[in-house]
């Protein structure tokens, strides 16, 4: 199953749990100070899933409140951008000057970088949220765009906001039907549908008030678009490009700032996905044109001469040794 570490109260002393709850959002989110009502005897539980970079952590717990300072920034900063979805409860946060309520099925923004105050609360039933990790170099693409929505609630109910809800209502209720390997691809999925709702929202809500915010954001847009069509060998700068109502030209300008051609960047994403495949287990049995074909590579030599210059090695030696590795 998907790497899983499981925190529940009951398992732990009561004069210890909010200590231990303490050094478990530590490790999760950064250093935070942090105080309760109910210190004295915390009741709560988090499943924090390991899906590679992305981690994704369904939570309950009583009403409390916690705060990061510029002292605990400069003790450590793990530079995250964390995501949290209200699915009881409420919590309000100041960030950035930024003052906001989140209500059930909403979704905030808090950025690891910056000091914040938070403080949920839910009545007399614990809080329940869902917390997303994400580092902040794979939304580099959207630069100081996702901070504008810092402060800004985004609703989970409608739209890419409620294809994300779902999605993470789905892996968390049942982590049982996902091998180990699933994990990369889960946070892949993770993040395209985080980096479309982000986009959209920058978008829709007019919060892009630089042309150098609507670039990125467009670059944004433009990298979920590809992510999700890898399979499609009729993927090309042309058909990118109409997609976005935008001119050839203009993508390949676009992407001169992001230090690889739109097409290197394709062929970089369709060969990773396909190593990851061939080193799964799961997949021994699959053959290898196959696996090429389900990441847009339709001719199995040219599938071949591109894996070799990427890795060094063919991909019937690449399989065999990952193989051999997980034996």
């Amino acid at each position: 199953m998907v790497r899983e570490t499981v925190f529940r109260s009951e398992d732990v002393p009561a004069a210890d749990r909010f200590d231990y709850w303490r050094e478990l959002m530590i490790q999760t989110l950064a250093p935070l100070d942090m105080s309760s009502d109910h210190a004295g005897d915390f009741q709560a539980s988090m499943h924090l899933l390991e899906l590679g970079a992305v981690h994704v952590s369904p939570q309950t717990f009583q009403s409390m409140r916690f705060h990061r300072t510029p002292r605990l920034i400069r003790q450590s900063d793990p530079e995250l951008f964390h995501i949290s979805l209200v699915t009881r409860g409420s919590v309000g946060i100041v960030q950035r000057g930024q003052e906001a309520a989140y209500d059930t099925g909403d979704l905030c923004v808090l950025d690891s970088s910056w000091p914040f105050d938070c403080l949920a609360v839910s009545g007399r039933r614990p809080v329940e949220a869902v917390g997303v990790a994400v580092p902040r170099e794979m939304l580099a693409s959207a630069g100081n765009a996702v901070n504008k929505l810092i402060g800004h609630p985004i609703s989970g109910r409608e739209g890419f906001g409620a294809l994300l809800t779902q999605f993470l209502t789905g892996i968390t209720t049942d982590t049982g039907a996902f091998r180990s390997a699933d994990g990369p691809q889960l946070g892949t999925i993770v993040l395209d549908l985080l980096s479309g709702l982000l986009a959209h929202v920058l978008e829709a809500e007019k919060l892009l008030l630089t042309p150098e915010s609507h670039r990125r954001t467009l670059v944004l847009r433009i990298r979920s678009f590809v992510r999700s069509h890898l399979h499609d060998p009729q993927l090309t700068p042309r058909t990118i490009a109409a997609a976005h109502h935008i001119s050839i030209s203009y993508l390949h300008r676009l992407f001169q700032h992001e230090g690889e051609t739109i097409a290197a960047w394709i062929r970089h994403q369709r060969l990773d996905h396909a190593r990851r495949d061939l080193a799964d287990p799961a997949l021994r049995t699959t053959p290898i044109h196959a696996i090429a074909a389900r990441w847009g590579f339709p001719r199995a030599a040219d599938f071949t001469r591109a894996f070799r210059s990427a890795y060094g090695l063919p991909p019937k030696d690449y399989r065999h040794e990952a193989q051999w590795l997980t034996e």
